[in-house]
């Protein structure tokens, strides 16, 4: 059956955030994920996985100034020290969220300054994921990367799955693997089942949004039936994380999952 996460950073926005954990339970969810815990005391989170029956499934390192457009640092030389003092700060969040198994970790690259080298981007980029799955290794934690499509973020690094797989294989370290978002791959190349079939063993966290609008399955043009049916008879069994902007309000854009035949929200 398909698990599913709800995430917490585009989903019941109508709600304060530490509210969001009860809303999802009550949804019927039994998993979350959110961009970043790092607004919010450890112990905080802890206690709305803990009072709801909630299993954290992913956050991501931090990522810079967000409202300043940052979208991640793993790419800038300058900020090496930065960029592994979040690492540490994450390994903080995921001591106190995990639960039976720990939780992923994502690491946005972010977007390349206009005039950088190439090479010394990449350079960088697999230096610092390098130290990053080092660190959270020693945790039993997975480091995943995700391409962005070009659209919304002009300039990331990484943006398609293939570019990710070469990258995993210069970092050269077990943990790393891919998040494969469908909407960004959509907005990308296509090909989603094709892509995902290719790159099967590299992948370890699936996220959806339909195109166009980034909504819910349902509003827009991937058959998401089918797609999600293939994904699991394919053997997929980790967590698709909901990570769209619901048209409406958060629960009544649930209802595509009711005419789902791979299972229920959790």
């Amino acid at each position: 059956m398909t698990r599913f996460a709800a995430n917490l950073t585009m989903l019941f926005q109508e709600l304060p955030f530490l509210d969001r954990f009860g809303a999802a339970r009550g949804a019927g969810f039994d998993a979350v994920e959110y961009l970043f815990p790092y607004p919010y005391a450890p112990e905080e989170l802890r206690e709305q996985l803990q009072r709801h029956g909630l299993t954290q499934v992913l956050f991501n390192l931090p990522a810079g100034n967000w409202e300043a457009g940052e979208r991640g640092i793993a790419v800038l030389p300058e900020r090496q020290e930065e960029f592994r003092d979040g690492v540490a700060q994450a390994l903080t969040y995921v001591e106190a969220l995990r639960g039976a198994q720990p939780p992923l970790v994502n690491c946005l690259v972010g977007k390349v300054p206009q005039g950088a080298d190439p090479e010394e981007t990449r350079r960088i980029l697999t230096e610092n994921l390098r130290y990053a799955a080092t660190g959270l290794a020693h945790a039993g934690v997975t480091l995943l990367i995700e391409p962005i499509n070009p659209h919304d973020i002009p300039g990331f690094f990484l943006q398609t799955p293939d570019q990710a797989a070469s990258l995993i294989e210069d970092v050269g370290a077990e943990n790393i693997r891919i998040q494969y978002d469908l909407y960004h791959q959509q907005r990308t190349q296509g090909q989603l089942l094709d892509t995902f079939r290719r790159l099967r063993a590299q992948i370890a966290h699936v996220q959806l949004a339909d195109v166009p609008g980034r909504h819910q399955p349902g509003t827009g043009e991937i058959n998401y039936p089918f797609l999600l049916a293939a994904l699991e008879k394919d053997g997929y069994d980790g967590h698709v994380g909901l990570e769209y902007i619901p048209q409406g309000d958060t629960v009544s854009s649930l209802a595509w999952m009711q005419t789902l035949r791979v299972g229920g929200r959790t």
